[in-house]
């Protein structure tokens, strides 16, 4: 595949345990780096779209500092209204027609992103509890493997804009939990149902359930804390690892930024000594199978559905091994040459060789 266009991905560091101040200082400047904010206009509407799949905190959901200094400068920069929201996982959370079990709302408010999304000044808003109905057909690209329309929240037609603020951790299913992965989150049981049943290519729909037109014309930024990542395992449960120095990075591009945090995060799982691999819950195929017949098992509401093909789990060496990034390279506009820039002179010179070595096209 030939690389397309080079992307731009920010990076700053944080140290371990950062401070509110400090981490919020540094996703600031990396949010302020990768866009100039021309995309919002006075009294806009803006959605932010953390990872909120059970209620477990940072690094398992997304990082409450890191989602309040995303929403303060937009707010400073005129938008309207910051709309936080989410579905969580299955296991936690299922919607039917007849009406909803669990709560989004209660599972962000245990991870403590709830709190951090009011004091910030946003509004806070849930999929289920809008109801079965509040969603809509969007298609994703032509000769995708999904076999009907995802249906997505209607609440994302009210807005002008989507960011999108991830975690950086490993998945038992997928992998890895980025920023492609977390498109999920938006999408009602039906159209999760069919990801995970129809399982042979659930790593190719990941992607490709980012090519809907809402995500295409709507979304403008991809900004992720990694000074704390799930290393093993995922998405809810792993080893949490903290090194020395922390990152954030952000990219209007989500397959740039999907490169570089995908990289941070194999970076570092490098340092985890053995006895911290988990290496039985981490690398077996037979668990994750078992997993996501599960995870089907959950989501159907028939028995017919509950058949569903085998998943294979995504082994992950390095980036160029990861299904889910290069069906996005495929239906995405192409492969992107990452340029991965240092808003300061605190990100290790060292460090960002190795980032920039790691995301390098291979010849």
């Amino acid at each position: 595949m030939t690389t397309t266009t080079t992307a731009r991905v920010f990076l700053a560091s944080v140290p371990k345990d950062p401070s509110s101040e400090t981490l919020k200082s540094a996703i600031r400047a990396v949010a302020e780096a990768a866009t100039d904010f021309s995309w919002l206009s006075k009294g806009d509407a803006v959605f932010v779209k953390p990872a909120s799949n059970s209620g477990k905190p940072y690094p398992a959901t997304t990082s409450p500092m890191a989602l309040a200094a995303t929403i303060e400068p937009l707010k400073e920069k005129g938008a309207g209204r910051v709309i936080v929201g989410d579905m969580s996982g299955i296991e936690h959370v299922k919607l039917t027609p007849k009406g909803f079990k669990g709560s989004s709302r209660r599972l962000m408010e245990h991870s403590g992103m709830a709190r951090a999304v009011i004091e910030a000044g946003a509004e806070l808003h849930f999929f289920e509890e809008a109801g079965w109905d509040a969603f809509y057909e969007d298609m994703p690209a032509a000769g995708s493997h999904w076999k009907r329309g995802l249906m997505m929240p209607s609440i994302l037609k009210e807005v002008d804009h989507i960011v999108l603020v991830p975690r950086c951790g490993r998945h038992v299913l997928a992998g890895a939990t980025l920023g492609l992965k977390a498109a999920v989150g938006y999408w009602r049981t039906d159209t999760r149902l069919e990801y995970h049943r129809d399982a042979s290519t659930f790593h190719e729909k990941t992607a490709e359930g980012n090519t809907v037109k809402t995500l295409l014309e709507k979304q403008r930024l991809v900004l992720s804390a990694a000074d704390k990542m799930l290393a093993t395992f995922g998405p809810d449960d792993g080893y949490v690892l903290e090194p020395e120095t922390g990152l954030v990075m952000a990219s209007e591009s989500v397959t740039a930024h999907e490169m570089a945090t995908l990289a941070w995060l194999l970076l570092t799982r490098r340092a985890l000594l053995p006895h911290n691999k988990d290496a039985f819950r981490d690398n077996s195929r037979w668990l994750a199978n078992v997993a996501n017949h599960w995870v089907v098992s959950k989501l159907s509401q028939r028995p017919i559905e509950l058949a569903s093909e085998k998943l294979i789990k995504n082994d992950l060496d390095a980036i160029w091994n990861d299904r889910v990034l290069n069906r996005g390279f495929e239906v995405l506009g192409g492969r992107p040459e990452p340029a991965l820039e240092a808003v300061d002179d605190t990100v290790p010179a060292d460090l960002l060789k190795r980032l920039r070595e790691m995301t390098a096209p291979p010849a």
